[in-house]
């Protein structure tokens, strides 16, 4: 679609032909309808430019800033403006409140090496007093909203490549510790005309949504694709969609958005929470694409919402299962355009195999949504352990590889080799030493090897189904389950237990035991606590034919999950061997209890010389002081 070498270039050109159009409308959260504040393409061009002369002033140009803010078109400005500065954005969420919050960003600061933070006036001075208290003297920090710095006049054209660095997109770690993945202008590029290609939109498309702008999906798919496009994009904050699910609908319907979506979660909550009496007033007729991604689809959500919302001109084909990450960018695979969502009824104890097979009578089947078809990827599902390449129709590790795929994780040499520069046995990639030293090359430069997702899928019929991720697979007597699959057959048992807000997984003694931790509200509750726990336990033996002695009913809030929803299994098995769970209600075996017990005293045995190190620096520190 574009000749352009750089993202930057690109956005330039779409500035100077829109100019007073409309590039941005960002709702605000306010319950009393606060007006929708708009940013034309001129307007953002001179913010841009004044801001990006205060980055090059200071030496930023391909090195990293820190971009901290609360959701608004601030963010956008400052994210154009080092597109503009040829400097590397890496956007984080703004720190809320003292401890976790500042204790990841300190980790993203430190990581990334970031120069500058910028931020806006609001928060400029806590943000200061952080940089400060955390040592960091030399990051300096700015308050983009304050006109008079900068000087849009003294800007001037950076000097980038196809494989300049375009931002760091910091994972939300729902496995593991937050990475950095190094997203250059040339992997933007091809991803955006990949989204492009995939959904067929243009420059009369209304794109937008509500995720953070901090999140790939809502960063690349509702921001940096407008621009793309030279088309309009709207926004809202997540906390207003989380309030209020009908808002992010009715903001689709006023400004006849065509583009945009959010995890399979958000579609449930629509169903969930929209009344009645709002859903006659909603006008969803111009929605052509409700993506769909980030966490595995429901084939029960995508039946429901085309079900609940079809009076207000939602149509089935519009539902768009995708399948993609950070480290390629965004977008991998998506449904044909035009397609309805296809679901895949398979036999539950091939399933559990690592085969697709057809259903069989009255035996248990699992439902799996198609996530699509690749355009501008090579796909291929393989066996993890061996790395050879299964057969269709077998499930395995997802392989990719295209021009999407980032260099790999900032400053994590040993991680790439093994994560972006995997070889296939006996297929495209060979183990041969030498040969990999020859052929790790392509003729562009590029790494030759694939990336390993860490996914697991199959491909049927050259549609790719997503199963799970690989390292929260439950393995119970020498059985593949999917822990999302349990968590549903919990989440069915009663509906005061909360939809997605469960984590199951399993933790070893002589055996592996199966743990449920579920959300529960307990004035929904028709019983009593124990009751709903027992009907859990019965019917996960009567559905999956395996023990259910672990049962945690939780308070709402309990679970954690990533910025884009996805479910942290394996944080939740963290604290809980730790006793960092704390049950309204809970059924434990004996040997998990021993288990959690043995954990907990460990964690102190570490904890106590660094304890006791801490206690003398502090005697040796007031010593000095007297």
């Amino acid at each position: 679609m574009t000749n352009f070498r750089t993202f930057t270039e690109l956005v330039l050109e779409r500035s100077e032909a829109r100019k007073d159009a409309d590039a941005f409308v960002f709702l605000p959260d306010d319950a009393r309808g606060s007006v929708p504040q708009h940013l034309t393409s001129a307007a953002l061009d001179q913010e841009a430019r004044r801001i990006a002369s205060w980055l090059q002033d200071r030496g930023a140009a391909k090195r990293q800033v820190l971009l901290l803010y609360p959701a608004g078109l601030d963010f956008i400005k400052a994210f154009t403006a080092c597109l503009y500065a040829g400097a590397v954005a890496v956007p984080g969420p703004l720190p809320a409140e003292q401890g976790q919050h500042f204790a990841r960003i300190s980790g993203i600061l430190r990581d990334a090496e970031a120069c500058a933070v910028l931020t806006d006036s609001a928060n400029a001075p806590a943000i200061s007093a952080w940089l400060a208290a955390e040592g960091f003297t030399d990051v300096a920090c700015l308050a983009t909203d304050d006109p008079a710095q900068g000087d849009a006049g003294a800007w001037h054209a950076p000097s980038l490549t196809p494989e300049s660095l375009a931002f760091l997109q910091y994972t939300s770690g729902s496995t593991s510790d937050p990475k950095g993945v190094v997203v250059s202008h040339g992997n933007l590029l091809a991803n955006e005309a990949a989204i492009q290609r995939s959904i067929g939109t243009s420059a009369e498309s209304v794109c937008g949504g509500w995720l953070p702008f901090y999140h790939d999906m809502g960063l690349i798919g509702h921001i940096l694709h407008p621009m793309y496009l030279g088309a309009q994009g709207v926004l809202m904050a997540p906390f207003t969609f989380l309030k209020r699910p009908y808002r992010w609908l009715k903001m689709i319907g006023d400004y006849g958005m065509t583009t945009g979506g959010g995890p399979n979660f958000a579609y449930d909550l629509c169903v969930r929470r929209v009344t009645d009496a709002q859903l006659e007033t909603l006008d969803l007729s111009s929605w052509t694409t409700a993506c769909n991604g980030a966490e595995p689809v429901r084939a029960e959500t995508v039946r429901a919402f085309a079900e609940r919302f079809a009076p207000a001109g939602f149509r089935p084909e519009a539902m768009f299962p995708c399948y993609g990450m950070a480290e390629t960018t965004l977008l991998v695979t998506g449904i044909p355009r035009g397609a309805t969502a296809r679901v895949l009824d398979v036999d539950a104890e091939a399933l559990e195999r690592g085969e697709l097979a057809d259903p069989r009578g009255d035996f248990a089947t699992r439902s799996l949504v198609s996530s699509g078809i690749a355009r501008d990827f090579e796909i291929r599902v393989v066996d993890p352990e061996t790395r050879v390449e299964k057969p269709g129709g077998h499930i395995g590790e997802i392989w990719l590889k295209g021009d999407s795929v980032a260099a790999g994780y900032w400053k994590r040499p040993a991680t790439n080799k093994e994560i972006f520069d995997a070889e296939i046995s006996g297929g495209t990639g060979v183990q041969d030493t030498e040969k990999q030293d020859t052929e790790k090359q392509d003729t562009d430069g590029q790494n030759a090897g694939w990336l390993r997702t860490g996914d697991l899928g199959a491909l049927h019929d050259g549609e790719l189904y997503v199963t799970g991720r690989l390292k929260e697979l439950v393995i119970i007597s020498g059985r593949n389950l999917y822990p999302q699959d349990v968590e549903r057959a919990v989440q069915s048992t009663d509906k005061a237990l909360g939809a997605g807000a469960g984590a199951v997984f399993a933790v070893e003694t002589d055996r592996e035991h199966l743990v449920a931790i579920q959300e529960v509200r307990p004035a929904a509750v028709a019983t009593d606590l124990h009751t709903v726990a027992s009907n859990i336990q019965s019917f996960i033996g009567k559905e999956f034919s395996i023990p259910a002695g672990n049962v945690l009913l939780v308070r709402p809030g309990t679970v954690r999950k990533t910025t884009s929803g996805k479910i942290q299994r394996t944080l939740m098995r963290k604290l809980f061997l730790e006793g960092g769970i704390t049950a309204l209600y809970e059924v434990l075996e004996p040997a998990v209890q021993e288990l959690i017990a043995s954990t907990e005293a460990e964690a102190e045995a570490e904890a106590e010389p660094e304890a006791e190190a801490a206690a003398t620096d502090a005697a040796q520190t007031l010593e000095s002081v007297v």
